[in-house]
């Protein structure tokens, strides 16, 4: 007695399988980033006041006019910088931003703070920009600073760290916490703050982000020098 073999029907089994493969890719994970791309906002910011400052920085057609392209371009400098809102406005915060990036690879290219083999850390008020260096190395790079406000000025000149605080709370202000404070003259120190750095202004301390005023912590010591010079925009 023979017996009969059924033939595999693959043809029909692809038919099958296809669709189902599609319908898988339509309702998984590329429909979500389909739709994340296009209900992205468009980048509308207006012209801001230092528009020239940032094409030049970022290697646009420098000619102080917004586009979309320049705007998506700023945009995505504030994202990589930390700047809120990264709306692609170039405004002073950017601008401040953009003198952090600058004063990465020389932070001191008029030599406005004096040369010393020792220890100093400088503090120029004009750029809101603090680092240390020992003779001309610099030990610690260009960080943002927030100074003092109209009538509560950092002092410049020649001070020295007297004081060392790590979990320092301040007694003329509310309590108000002081992490990794430094002090340098007359009360005003160095330390860290939990706000946003590119606003406002403090009551003469030199505030810095929390991670820098760490690390600023770990390189400083008592008795090292530090030198201020220039004036913060709006004192």
């Amino acid at each position: 007695m023979r017996t009969r073999t059924r033939k595999a029907r693959p043809i029909r089994a692809a038919v099958i399988i296809v669709p189902a493969l599609v319908m898988t890719l339509v309702s998984g994970a590329c429909a979500p980033a389909a739709f994340a791309a296009s209900s992205a906002p468009p980048c509308t910011a207006g012209t801001g006041p230092y528009q020239r400052r940032l094409e030049q920085h970022l290697g646009l057609r420098a000619d102080g006019r917004q586009s979309p392209s320049d705007c998506a371009a700023i945009r995505a400098f504030q994202q990589r910088n930390g700047v809120r809102p990264a709306a692609g406005y170039a405004g002073p915060i950017t601008h401040h931003a953009v003198l952090v990036v600058e004063a990465r690879a020389n932070p001191d290219p008029g030599r406005k703070c004096p040369a010393h083999s020792t220890r100093i850390a400088c503090v120029d008020l004009d750029r809101r920009l603090m680092w240390v260096r020992e003779g001309l190395r610099v030990v610690y790079p260009a960080v943002p600073v927030r100074t003092g406000r109209d009538g509560s000025e950092t002092r410049t000149g020649w001070h020295r760290v007297y004081r060392r605080s790590i979990d320092h709370r301040s007694t003329l202000y509310g309590n108000a916490p002081m992490p990794h404070a430094q002090f340098f003259s007359r009360g005003q120190a160095f330390h860290g703050y939990s706000g946003d750095i590119f606003r406002g202004g403090s009551h003469g301390c030199v505030n810095l982000r929390s991670a820098d005023a760490r690390r600023l912590w770990d390189t400083l010591r008592k008795g090292d020098q530090v030198y201020v010079w220039g004036r913060a925009p709006g004192t």
